[in-house]
């Protein structure tokens, strides 16, 4: 499991999620909590190239707003 970065807000739907470096996951990489369960799919990186944004889809049945200061996985 790697590290995608954590929730930092929340932007017209989309979760937020900040990199913790310029190693990033790639657009259309699905995301899981800590407990594996499935949250979205990364839909695009933006920002600083050494420590990027990237914009997270969160499936239906997920709360988005609940998600910020999560860390979030790649599967």
């Amino acid at each position: 499991m790697r590290r995608v970065g954590e929730v930092v807000r929340i932007a017209q739907h989309l979760a937020i999620v900040r990199a913790p470096d310029a190693d990033h996951v790639d657009i259309g990489t699905p995301v899981v909590d800590e407990n594996l369960d499935g949250l979205g799919r990364v839909v695009d990186v933006f920002g600083p190239v050494d420590r990027p944004y990237l914009a997270v889809t969160t499936d239906d049945d997920v709360h988005a707003p609940a998600l910020v200061g999560t860390p979030l996985y790649a599967r």
